[in-house]
C-alpha cells in the first residue's frame, strides 16, 4: 500500500497546526509538527530582527532539515504523514529577513539539504487577510509573539501569496480561511478533509472517516 505525505503551509498564526491535528484522525496519518519553541534564538529575533535573524534561520533550517530526514522515510514506510511545514518555508523567512551576505550562504545551503528529502504529495496553503492573522495570533498569545508587528505579518502575508502562486514543487490545494473555524464548525473540516482526497484522488473508502 503506498502512503501519502500532505504537507500544511500558511503564514504565522493562520492555523496550520491546528489543522494537522485535526485531519490526522480523519486520515488517519501521523504527524510530524514544527518544533518552534526549542529555538533559543526566536524571542531574541522578535525583540532584535536585525541582531538575531542569521541565527534563528539556521537553526530552523537544519532543525527542520533534521526534523523531516529522521521521521520521514520511516512513517511513510507504515503510515500516512501530515505535517505543519515544509522545508521550502525557509526561504521566505531567509528572504525577508537576512542580510545579502546571510542570505548568499543560506541559497547555497538550502538546495543541498532540500535535494534530500520527500516531497509532500499535496501542499495545503493556508491563505488569510492580515486581520484575521493578527485576530488569531492575539488569541493564542504566545509570549515570543506579543511583540510582532502588523507590518512583519503583512509583508510575511504577501510574501508567502508570490512564492505559493508559482510553487511546483508538489501537487497545490489552497484554500482560503478567513470565514472558516475548523474547531467549532465541523462541517468546515469535512469540507478541506473532501477537497484534500479530491486533489490527492483517494476514494472514501480508502479512508477511515470519524468526523
Amino acid at each position: 500500500m503506498t502512503h501519502f505525505f500532505i504537507a500544511v503551509e500558511g503564514v504565522i498564526g493562520v492555523g496550520k497546526t491546528t489543522l494537522a491535528r485535526l485531519l490526522q484522525p480523519v486520515f488517519d496519518a501521523e504527524l510530524v509538527l514544527e518544533i518552534v519553541e526549542e529555538n533559543p534564538f526566536l524571542s531574541d529575533f522578535y525583540q532584535d530582527r536585525a541582531q538575531y535573524a542569521f541565527q534563528t534561520q539556521i537553526f530552523f533550517l537544519l532543525s527542520r532539515f533534521r526534523q523531516i530526514q529522521v521521521s520521514l522515510p520511516e512513517m511513510l514506510t507504515r503510515t500516512n504523514v501530515i505535517s505543519d511545514y515544509i522545508l521550502a518555508k525557509d526561504r521566505i523567512f531567509a528572504q525577508l529577513t537576512l542580510t545579502a551576505d546571510e542570505l548568499d550562504m543560506h541559497r547555497r545551503l538550502f538546495p543541498i539539504l532540500a535535494a534530500r528529502l520527500p516531497q509532500p504529495d499535496l501542499v495545503v496553503f493556508l491563505h488569510a487577510s492580515t486581520d484575521a492573522l493578527m485576530e488569531r495570533i492575539a488569541q493564542r498569545d504566545r509570549p515570543f509573539e506579543r511583540s510582532m508587528s502588523r507590518q512583519y505579518i503583512d509583508d510575511l502575508r504577501v510574501a508567502y501569496d508570490q512564492v505559493f502562486a508559482s510553487y511546483r514543487d508538489a501537487q497545490l490545494l489552497t484554500i482560503e480561511t478567513d470565514s472558516l473555524n475548523v474547531v467549532r464548525r465541523p462541517e468546515h473540516l469535512g469540507q478541506i478533509a473532501e477537497r484534500i482526497r479530491a486533489a490527492l484522488n483517494i476514494g472514501e473508502f480508502q479512508l477511515n472517516f470519524r468526523f
